[in-house]
């Protein structure tokens, strides 16, 4: 029997990417190591949901952080405010914001290659930022790199914790197909897990195929000591089958 693709993205987007997986690559499974939940309301939260209209500009990082921004202007603003000019990195993120909110997103530009905060950070809209209030909705943790620069362009920046991810160990037998490289190939799209699941990858993992999503987690996959790297355009699941594709039929 052939080996399955491993993938540990969380949630329905996890099933979304699991069935795009199976219409043509077969067996597919899910890691189960994180999920994502959300932060309950505290008074930050909610007095930035209330002011929300007196930002300039929003930046929303992921799929879930789109998902808990929506839930919360359903709340709070049954009539959107206007005059908001909305981002996010990801393609994934900015049907999410469409979808549920009917708002234009700003994504980094296609000839970029790759979702990615430095593509985002790349639009000309982000360049020169003085007197502007940036809004950033995001999880706990991760990269400050987005909040960094624009604040360093003029802005003045609020980062908003919506959601924590919760991490836990791969079932024995989801461990041992990563000690032992017993699977197809392995989808991360995030450093954060990447880093997590590097400590059950034995040698067999590490010389076994790796589709990441941008060249920076690639970089990372290399220092963990991954050695057959495939770069996916994105994290969409049609960029994330492609770059399998490529995988398999180098």
């Amino acid at each position: 029997m052939s080996q399955p693709v491993l993938i540990c993205r969380p949630g329905e987007r996890g099933e979304t990417l699991a069935d795009a997986l199976r219409a043509s690559k077969g067996w597919v499974e899910s890691l189960d190591v994180m999920h994502l939940e959300a932060l309950p309301e505290d008074a930050t939260q909610r007095q930035v949901w209330l002011d929300i209209d007196q930002y300039h500009k929003i930046v929303v990082v992921s799929p879930f952080a789109a998902y808990c921004l929506s839930e919360a202007l359903d709340r709070y603003w049954p009539q959107r405010p206007i005059g908001i000019d909305y981002y996010s990195v990801g393609r994934g993120t900015a049907s999410i914001l469409f979808d549920q909110l009917g708002v234009r997103v700003r994504i980094p530009p296609p000839q970029q290659g790759e979702d990615t905060s430095e593509a985002l950070l790349s639009l000309a809209s982000l360049r020169h930022l003085a007197h502007q209030r940036v809004l950033l909705v995001a999880g706990e943790g991760g990269r400050t790199l987005i909040a960094d620069t624009l604040a360093a362009r003029g802005a003045t920046i609020t980062r908003l914790a919506v959601y924590r991810r919760v991490y836990q160990p791969p079932s024995p037998a989801m461990q041992k197909r990563l000690a032992t490289g017993a699977y197809r190939a392995l989808i991360v799209t995030s450093g954060e897990l990447l880093e997590y699941l590097a400590k059950w990858c034995g040698p067999a993992a590490l010389n076994q195929p790796l589709i990441v999503s941008s060249h920076r987690l690639a970089t990372l996959a290399g220092k963990l000591g991954f050695c057959d790297l495939k770069v996916a355009s994105g994290a969409t699941p049609a960029a994330l089958v492609a770059a399998l594709d490529r995988s398999c039929n180098p």
